[in-house]
């Protein structure tokens, strides 16, 4: 019975000792799928107007990032998205949606005059952006075809946004 019981044991923290060692899965756990139609979202400008997310798909490709004033990872990944609204100018649109955890629509207003972000920004007071893309966390990016279809989802301080926004082109 002994002999079994250390058996069954060896078997368990050998299937175990494999699973860690095994590479970690590429495809990402969580967030809208890539290859789905992107959904629309009632939202708010940030002057509290009710808004549709939907509005700006149609007329080419769309960079969304879900983000927070507060986010270290958004603030990482702020100067890549700069370089690429600068790189990519009159060819994306590049929308932010800011999450309502922790912030009003005045201080998201703040941030973006101080911080020059030049881009449609949107505020989630509902979270309906959030529930509709499955958003994992704040620094989430969604790429958006021109026929309106995800191609890039990706999380982090640290995304290769031109090598996702041509997916888009």
């Amino acid at each position: 019975m002994v002999l079994k019981n250390c058996a069954a044991r060896s078997v368990l923290v050998l299937g175990a000792v494999i699973a860690l060692a095994a590479p970690r899965a590429q495809a990402q756990d969580s967030g809208i799928e890539v290859g789905v139609k992107a959904p629309g979202a009632a939202v708010e400008t940030l002057a509290g107007a009710p808004a549709e997310l939907s509005s700006v798909f149609g007329k080419g490709p769309v960079v969304i990032e879900f983000w927070a004033t507060w986010c270290p990872n958004c603030k990482e990944l702020e100067p890549a998205l700069l370089a690429a609204q600068t790189k990519y100018a009159g060819k994306v649109t590049f929308v932010g949606v800011a999450v309502s955890v922790n912030q009003s629509p005045r201080a998201v207003q703040a941030y973006v005059e101080k911080h020059a972000l030049q881009m449609t920004h949107f505020f989630d007071r509902r979270g309906q952006a959030v529930g509709a893309y499955d958003v994992p966390a704040t620094s989430f990016v969604v790429v958006v075809n021109k026929a309106g279809m995800v191609v890039y989802t990706g999380l982090g301080g640290r995304q290769d946004l031109d090598a996702a926004i041509k997916k888009a082109l």
